[in-house]
């Protein structure tokens, strides 16, 4: 009896010990949306491929000032890219598969709030958009009330989104030549394969209303062009293969296009030349003109830079010639820089490391190493 009881007591008093010792529960979380900071000149968008996962690609917000991500744009399966020229809203036109890499094709427009990353809106596309490079193949009309999206299917076309209605209101027909680069209030220019400009007018509905062909103005068999070119205030700067530059004004009736020039002297060109996804940027405000060389011959322009040149942009003088260590980051894939007054390069490698510099002095200032698995390109507003 004794022990039964001894025994009870015992078990009761380890109890109470125990629901003593037990700590309290967790308050509950709950999920939020924080907002971003305001924005700044020094922010870039790196373009991930997701390590050659296509189909789950994104775009990293980076901070080239406190070093740090500050978040992501989830962009599907080979997206085009364009950001609202007041800043607030980067459109995305991307497809998605069913079953990932496969299945019922959904091509899309999707609205992105740049305050929070979040997703406002999307309209359903014509399943041919461009699945290409995120450079020039999205814009927003100055005015911001349509967006353009380059179709390939292999017919070369555009849409246009009214993005008040939300909805598609025209395709353009553009025989053969691609990407949609705003040349007026209701105008696209798209580049052409024999080396001329098609200029499309369109009225407020976005249907066109007149169309316009340039003489040709670069050869497509001596030295081709690369599509990757640098819009300035005026226009947008090409780069060819051997490394001649061809300012085009689109601010007129017709394209002006500037006398050319060569990055290159003559005892470098064919030997030095641009090379990489991204091979070109310009500081719209001072005209300097940024871009990654290596050496190599014919056939050599996706080689990666190894040496970063800059160039006033009225003189064309050379005022920096620096080199990468490529050997440590792998060569400069893609180039962009800062609109600012004191701006930054950005330089994105083939490992994927993030180079910050001085775009006056060439200063290495920061290097982010694997931002994403597979980067390529780098965006900015």
């Amino acid at each position: 009896m004794w022990r039964t009881t001894w025994g009870a007591c015992l078990a009761l008093l380890t109890a109470c010990v125990a629901e003593a010792a037990a700590p309290p529960p967790l308050a509950a979380e709950h999920l939020t949306l924080a907002k971003l900071p305001p924005a700044s000149p020094h922010w870039v968008w790196v373009f991930d491929e997701s390590n050659n996962n296509e189909t789950d690609m994104r775009l990293y917000l980076y901070d080239g000032d406190s070093h740090r991500q500050l978040g992501q744009i989830d962009t599907g399966f080979w997206p085009g890219v364009a950001f609202s020229a007041d800043g607030k809203t980067t459109a995305v036109a991307t497809t998605y598969f069913a079953r990932g890499s496969h299945g019922a094709r959904t091509d899309v427009l999707e609205f992105t709030d740049n305050s929070t990353l979040a997703i406002t809106g999307e309209v359903i596309l014509p399943s041919r958009h461009a699945q290409t490079i995120p450079l020039h193949n999205v814009a927003f009309s100055p005015d911001q009330r349509l967006v353009y999206i380059t179709n390939l299917s292999p017919a070369t076309s555009f849409s246009v989104v009214d993005v008040p209605k939300k909805s598609v209101v025209g395709e353009v027909d553009t025989d053969g030549c691609v990407l949609v680069i705003p040349s007026g209030p209701r105008r696209v220019t798209s580049l052409c394969e024999t080396g001329r400009l098609l200029s499309v007018t369109l009225d407020d509905g976005g249907h066109e209303v007149s169309r316009k062909m340039s003489a040709p103005f670069f050869s497509v068999d001596k030295d081709p062009i690369f599509v990757q070119g640098a819009l300035s205030d005026s226009g947008i700067v090409f780069l060819s293969f051997l490394g001649d530059v061809y300012g085009v004004d689109l601010s007129g009736a017709e394209p002006a296009f500037a006398p050319v020039w060569s990055t290159a002297t003559a005892a470098e060109r064919g030997k030095w030349r641009p090379g990489g996804g991204q091979v070109l940027a310009l500081h719209r405000k001072t005209g300097r003109l940024y871009l990654q060389v290596h050496r190599g011959g014919d056939g050599s322009h996706k080689v990666t830079g190894t040496e970063v040149w800059a160039f006033d942009g009225a003189t064309h003088r050379r005022f920096g010639r620096w080199p990468i260590d490529a050997k440590a980051h792998g060569g400069v894939q893609a180039i962009q820089v800062s609109q600012d007054d004191k701006p930054l390069l950005f330089l994105m490698t083939e490992n994927s490391d993030l180079i910050v510099m001085d775009a006056t002095t060439g200063r290495q200032l920061y290097v982010e190493p694997k931002l994403g698995q597979s980067s390529w390109y780098l965006l900015n507003p």
